[in-house]
């Protein structure tokens, strides 16, 4: 009796670390999310480089598909303008090194015909390289009807 309430609690043991370590890793996800999402809205070049991977392939719901510095270079020159910047019904899962954050986002895009709103789902794929996540990928998609 004693060998298997010695075993149960350590399995008890390693599942609470693990939840831990993972709801850790889901916070600094989260975190470097909320970083993206208001710099969405008042774009920092050094903020916006910071956060994506040089590999960085961003989708956008209109298939434009844009390379890292086309990313940063259309938000720090106003070629994209945001106003306000939501995101709702976030979910994250962290598979090793990598995440995979999905959700809505509302937005307000600013442009020559003045304002058009959005309202998309998103996917992004983050990975940490050298101890810091890095957003290394991102879709977004029309809403399905």
């Amino acid at each position: 009796m004693i060998k298997f309430t010695t075993t149960f609690l350590l399995f008890l043991l390693l599942i609470t670390i693990s939840s831990v370590a993972q709801s850790v890793e889901e916070k600094e996800v989260a975190s470097r999310v909320e970083t993206l999402r208001n710099a969405l809205m008042t774009p920092d070049k050094t903020i916006l480089e910071d956060l994506a991977a040089e590999e960085l392939s961003y989708g956008h719901s209109s298939g434009l598909v844009e390379t890292k510095a086309a990313f940063v270079d259309a938000l720090v020159t106003g070629k994209s303008k945001l106003g306000t910047v939501t995101f709702s019904d976030q979910t994250i899962t962290i598979a090793g090194n990598a995440a995979v954050v999905r959700h809505k986002m509302m937005a307000d895009l600013h442009n020559n015909n003045g304002i058009t709103k959005i309202d998309i789902i998103v996917l992004l794929v983050w990975q940490k390289q050298n101890g810091k996540w890095k957003m290394l990928a991102r879709q977004a998609a029309k809403k399905p009807a």
